[in-house]
């Protein structure tokens, strides 16, 4: 049986909360995150991460190439890299989390 899968209604995550969304150990994301180019979060002040919906759903495809499909790392990402574009969104998404990062930056000099 599948269990159902739902990223909640925000825009940043920790580290702690997409291993606990997405039932995996914070050191497998650390790992992934030097295997997979794609997928790197916004860090700030003490290498803390940040995770977006874009690489939550990221995450969730890796560990489906990895733990579903059988698939090795470097299987993984040869697949990933035949449709990142799919993964990493629009032009628009990116303009939309520069202007997220530039309003939580105005935030933290306050």
């Amino acid at each position: 049986m599948v269990k159902e899968f739902q990223i909640p209604e925000k825009k940043y995550f920790s580290i702690s909360e997409v291993a606990e969304l997405c039932d995996l150990k914070t050191h497998t994301l650390r790992f992934w995150e030097k295997e997979f180019k794609e997928l790197s979060p916004v860090t700030r002040k003490g290498n803390r991460r940040y995770y977006q919906r874009e690489d939550i759903v990221l995450v969730m495809k890796i560990k489906s190439l990895l733990h579903t499909d059988g698939l090795t790392v470097s299987g993984a990402k040869k697949s990933l890299n035949s449709n990142t574009a799919d993964l990493k969104g629009s032009d628009l998404d990116s303009q939309e989390i520069l202007q997220d990062l530039e309003d939580i930056l105005q935030e933290l000099k306050k």
